[in-house]
């Protein structure tokens, strides 16, 4: 079974900086769409940014030119870097693997993280 871990998350202040690492883990073969998502204190969980195995990109308004997400296919990892952060990025932090291909052949669908808290604040 794939599992998905992620780490990076903590206290930081407004305009700092913060990079999340998200690392699955299994019998691995591919990971077709890997992304970043977060959920607020009561708020709906939402999308950050995804990228595709092939690099392309989507992110959220709300993020956009302020967070970079990143993968290295070889080591089955996403990351999220962070910059100009706003207490309104306070969140808990989820990484999700949408399509997952075993090495034998099986696929897993929606695979998420425990999840990393964020919290922006002076």
């Amino acid at each position: 079974q794939v599992q998905l871990v992620e780490s990076g998350g903590g206290l930081v202040q407004p305009g700092g900086s913060l990079r999340l690492s998200c690392a699955a883990s299994g019998s691995i073969f591919a990971i077709n769409v890997m992304g970043w998502y977060r959920q607020a204190p009561g708020k709906q969980r939402e999308l950050v940014a995804t990228i595709t195995s092939g690099g392309s990109t989507n992110y959220a308004d709300s993020v956009k030119g302020r967070f970079t997400v990143t993968r290295d296919n070889a080591k089955n990892t996403v990351y999220l870097q962070m910059s100009s952060l706003k207490p309104e990025d306070t969140a808990v932090y989820y990484c999700n693997a949408n399509e997952v291909v075993t090495r034998i052949r099986a696929r897993e669908y929606d695979v998420w993280g425990q999840g990393t808290q964020v919290t922006v604040s002076s």
